[in-house]
């Protein structure tokens, strides 16, 4: 396969880049990879401009939106809403699991969404601030390459739309369906109709909400908060566990997709990452994907902190 475009700001951080890609063809992934000081600006990537769907990495620009709307007073963060079981989205997590019906305050499903990645936390608060309306906000303050154009729900329904119930048939579709330019059978893997957005929009957003240079300071606050709390870091967090090490993530998993995108705090140094992958292969256990997304970030780390 011809190698992707690159960019590194010296030789040394080119040749990380390149082994960043070197190493995700071996476990037959593809992928966008960038990595920046936040203070410095220093960075290399892979493929950095190619839109990808987002998945639950979409979570953090719905958050920005909805912490921004608490902030300037147009919705109310203890405010609440009752999610009914039967029309709740499909989750394993969070208040997509549970079986009776369940209030919560707008504040606590932001929190909700992004340190569980509940799905239903996530599309109550679509059904308050909708996609099209995440978008606008987002070209309102410069962000042009992430485009968040369904709730989490119809990430599934598009799927099943195609591959029943049946998750097995719906990966192997994953890999045997993609069309030309980004297209796919299955539309949430369509990067002209899924949500969607490139490793560099990605840190570009993540290095604005790090220095308070996008939105109100108490959303960037809040969502750096919630970050900050989530739960497991499978693959940034995967070679990069240690007392003096900080990550603040959000993962983003669907059939053959496994993303994360972070900030990891090492002393002084603060490294923006977005690692974008989709897989190749049909497994739903892929564990050597999420170690080379690891080895890939603690490379960035070592590079540029």
């Amino acid at each position: 396969m011809t190698a992707p475009p690159m960019s590194g700001d010296s030789p040394e951080l080119l040749e990380a880049a390149d082994r960043v890609w070197r190493r995700w063809r071996e476990v037959r992934v593809q992928g966008g990879f960038v990595a920046r000081n936040v203070d410095t600006g220093r960075q290399f990537g892979v493929a950095p401009d190619r839109p990808w769907p987002l998945a639950s990495v979409a979570k953090v620009p719905l958050g920005l939106v909805v912490a921004d709307r608490i902030a300037r007073g147009e919705l109310a963060g203890d405010a609440t809403v009752t999610l009914d079981p039967a029309e709740r989205s499909y989750g394993p997590t969070g208040l997509s699991a549970f079986r009776h019906p369940a209030t919560c305050a707008i504040d606590d499903l932001l929190l909700q969404m992004i340190t569980v990645s509940d799905n239903a936390a996530a599309d109550a608060l679509f059904e308050l601030v909708p996609p099209a309306e995440v978008t606008s906000r987002l070209r309102q303050w410069g962000v042009d390459a992430i485009h968040v154009r369904h709730p989490m729900q119809l990430m599934y329904e598009a799927a099943t739309r195609v591959a029943g119930p049946d998750f097995t048939l719906g990966r192997r579709l994953a890999v045997e369906g993609a069309r030309p330019m980004g297209g796919h059978v299955i539309d949430s893997l369509d990067v002209h109709r899924a949500t969607v957005g490139s490793a560099v929009a990605l840190v570009d957003l993540l290095c604005r909400i790090w220095t308070d240079g996008i939105a109100e300071p108490e959303a960037t606050a809040a969502v750096r908060g919630a970050m900050s709390r989530q739960l497991l870091s499978p693959r940034i967090g995967a070679d990069l566990q240690a007392d003096d090490i900080r990550i603040a993530g959000k993962t983003g998993s669907f059939l053959t997709l496994r993303h994360e995108i972070g900030v990891v705090e090492h002393g002084t140094s603060r490294v923006a990452i977005a690692a974008l992958t989709t897989s190749e292969r049909t497994a739903r256990i892929q564990q050597d994907v999420d170690l080379a997304v690891g080895a890939a970030a603690r490379d960035a780390v070592e590079a540029l902190a």
